[in-house]
């Protein structure tokens, strides 16, 4: 505190050397000392002040030591391991798949629609970040049977809505020898919108997808937002944050429909031979469901409820929230920023007007005046609530 008494101390230190004493300093005061208002504050969409101190912190996930590995909040479906492979998988009716597994680490489908159908995840989850890889074999292309046998399958998320899975290298404008319609591509959301270009590799070498989805939101039979998918093939994106338009079929447009809010991962037997590895999903929060921040579907009841809730926590901190010292006052400034109702209210006016008429040092009162124009910008009080500097 003596730096601050006795500016002589900083004395011989440049114009540096006194930043760097007076930034240490600042890093040693306590948090107490800048939770306090600050940014504008919550509204009737955000349960939380610009830049608050108040609001949670997000949790730790530790990254993967290698690219495309899975981080430790992932749930890993398929680690390359046989036991995982059983354990993880099933099809249609529940039942062990008949895909084949490769001690190389990999499963895979077998010609001719011999697999029994369809695979799916044992795990059934909505929003989500997945990571999958696959493989197409260069002797098993079939590529006597048309564009759409050559390794076809398909990532279908919630067993509705496909990310398409072809050999695609030689479909581009810059090389289209395998000519195919275009939503129909590796990388595109099939039967909607093609990838917004092709980075795919040769056959033979492994394709990765990370897929970014949230699955439509439903009031009932109301649509409130139809969701979305991000797509990056090979770390190059091909989907935008596309608004997915329906249910996923061939050759017609479903529309949407209400379901349910979890789903299994399908990966699709097209008859063709398709390698796939390395397969984990993140469960992710709805940005469309969350109520409580700025979002379409935001509610004003769930967004107050909250803020009551951090009124509540902050004005438990408050050692006398009845006295009229400075710290109280700016204490139940912050308090009402989140709900100007109540006792908190009460307190905050009350111990305003006695500071009033007995005011502190200037020092003082400016601090005061910082946060009451902070409330007055954002509406939560008067201009009237104002004190006027002593001359």
């Amino acid at each position: 505190m003596i730096l601050f008494h006795n500016p002589h101390c900083l004395k011989g230190f440049s114009n540096f050397g006194k930043f760097l004493v007076l930034s240490g300093f600042i890093l040693m005061m306590p948090l107490s000392v800048f939770a306090k208002l600050y940014g504008d504050t919550p509204d009737e969409k955000h349960a939380w002040a610009v830049h608050d101190w108040n609001r949670p912190l997000p949790t730790r996930v530790t990254p993967a030591k290698v690219m495309g590995g899975a981080p430790s909040d992932a749930v890993v479906l398929f680690d390359g391991t046989l036991e995982s492979f059983k354990r993880n998988w099933r099809d249609k009716d529940g039942k062990a798949s008949k895909w084949s597994y490769s001690p190389e680490g990999y499963f895979y489908t077998v010609p001719n629609w011999k697999n029994g159908g369809a695979i799916y995840s044992g795990a059934e989850f909505g929003d989500c970040q997945l990571h999958i890889e696959y493989r197409h074999d260069p002797k098993e292309l079939f590529s006597d049977k048309g564009p759409q046998m050559r390794g076809n399958s398909g990532v279908f998320l919630m067993d509705n809505y496909e990310i398409q899975v072809l050999e695609s290298y030689h479909t581009s404008k810059e090389d289209a020898s395998i000519k195919n319609y275009p939503d129909g591509q590796a990388g595109a959301v099939y039967a909607e919108n093609p990838p917004l270009v092709n980075p795919a590799k040769p056959a033979g070498e492994w394709q990765v997808y990370d897929i970014i989805f949230h699955q439509p939101v439903w009031d009932g039979d109301k649509l409130l937002h139809p969701g979305s998918v991000t797509v990056f093939f090979n770390g190059v994106l091909v989907q935008d944050h596309w608004e997915v338009e329906g249910l996923t079929t061939h050759c017609k447009r479903r529309p949407l429909a209400p379901h349910a809010h979890k789903g299994p991962l399908q990966l699709q037997d097209h008859g063709c031979v398709v390698q796939f590895r390395n397969i984990w999903y993140r469960p992710l929060a709805s940005r469309w469901a969350n109520t409580t921040h700025s979002s379409m579907s935001a509610k004003s009841d769930d967004v107050m409820a909250l803020r009551r809730a951090t009124a509540a926590q902050l004005y438990a901190k408050i050692p006398n929230p009845k006295s009229a010292t400075a710290e109280t006052i700016k204490a139940l400034a912050e308090v009402i920023s989140y709900a100007n109702e109540g006792e908190y209210a009460k307190d905050f006016y009350s111990s305003l007007e006695k500071y009033r008429n007995n005011p502190g040092s200037k020092e003082e009162v400016d601090s005061i005046n910082e946060a009451l124009e902070i409330l007055i910008r954002c509406k939560v009080i008067s201009n009237e609530s104002k004190i006027k500097l002593l001359k």
